[in-house]
């Protein structure tokens, strides 16, 4: 049987993320049982979300366990099936982990999903035709909900949430204003994905900066805001919001360290009769078919090119993630594993 090189969670951070948190392992994969597939990982994908579950504190999902392999999502090959539906060779999407094999139960719901890799490339099936591509997708449809003519913001306006966004929300008729950090970033926002405006938070770099850059790319005010940063960006996005404006939740990255982020003026909620709906994407399966023939369209077309940053091989996978943490990213971070 193959040797596995794993990475497991031994230690939880005090504080900010380190390399010695995680611990890389080898293991033999087990012999398969009936209905399991052994899935061959080419890809894994690093996201924000996975500090949160390094915490042993209260939140949306159950902590990573310590002494376990960490989540993630993974895209690969079956290498040798005991299952019907999956033959060897088909190309598979699923939550393998940091790991280069996974034994997956194929029956299982949502456990594996076969992917077409005819017109988009397998790594894309992490990126923008697959969770965070949806993600961008919920939180555009089902929460901001804009009319043609609104204008929308996305923080993290670069990474695989934000590009998708971009796509999704011009195809609407929208304007859409970036916030990302650096030059590089910005330029290629407004040359490559789309945007109308990317506002760099490295040379605004405070609530009054920012808020007076937002006014300027946003004359006529903000419709709808999607975030995935919270802190003092939040604050400064909060005082360009309209009237009956919406705030799709979807990370608060400036806070996974621990500690709390107050909100400076949260009775702008009230004045503005702001919605603001925190969500998780995979609580909402129902939606996944139409948003990701959407995504697929989008890249298929060559109106959203999403672009990776990829680390070689399961070693490299805590510094590349600890490097997301701190935007050291282009787009879409992934560790190649094959």
């Amino acid at each position: 049987m193959p040797i596995n090189q794993q990475i497991l969670l031994d230690n939880r951070p005090q504080g900010e993320a380190v390399a010695s948190n995680f611990k890389l392992v080898s293991a033999e994969t087990p012999a398969l049982a009936d209905d399991q597939v052994l899935v061959r990982h080419h890809y894994l994908s690093l996201d924000p979300y996975m500090r949160g579950r390094m915490n042993e504190s209260k939140s949306y999902a159950a902590s990573q366990p310590l002494g376990e392999v960490m989540i993630g999502g993974t895209v690969g090959e079956v290498v040798e099936s005991r299952n019907a539906k999956y033959a060897v060779g088909d190309k598979v999407v699923g939550m393998g982990g940091w790991q280069e094999y996974s034994v997956v139960d194929a029956n299982a719901p949502g456990a594996l999903r076969k992917v077409d890799t005819t017109h988009v490339p397998l790594s894309h099936y992490l990126g923008a035709v697959g969770m965070p591509g949806v993600t961008a997708w919920y939180g555009l449809v089902k929460i901001i909900a804009p009319k043609e003519g609104d204008t929308v913001v996305v923080s993290a306006a670069t990474g695989a949430v934000g590009s998708a966004f971009a796509a999704l929300a011009k195809a609407r008729g929208c304007r859409v204003v970036g916030i990302a950090g650096g030059a590089d970033k910005c330029k290629y926002a407004t040359e490559e994905l789309g945007f109308d405006a990317c506002i760099d938070y490295k040379v605004h770099g405070d609530v009054k900066a920012m808020a007076k850059a937002l006014k300027e790319a946003c004359p006529n005010g903000i419709d709808g805001y999607f975030e995935n940063v919270g802190g003092w960006i939040m604050d400064a996005v909060m005082l360009r919001m309209n009237a009956f404006s919406r705030i799709a939740l979807c990370g608060m990255i400036a806070g996974y360290d621990g500690a709390p982020l107050p909100m400076s003026n949260p009775a702008l909620i009230l004045i503005n009769r702001m919605k603001i709906e925190g969500f998780i994407v995979s609580e909402h399966m129902e939606v996944w078919p139409d948003a990701l023939k959407e995504l697929g369209t989008l890249v298929g077309t060559g109106k959203l090119r999403p672009r990776e940053t990829i680390a070689q091989g399961i070693a490299a996978a805590p510094e590349a993630f600890l490097g997301l943490l701190k935007g050291k990213n282009f787009g879409k971070q992934l560790v190649k594993l094959i």
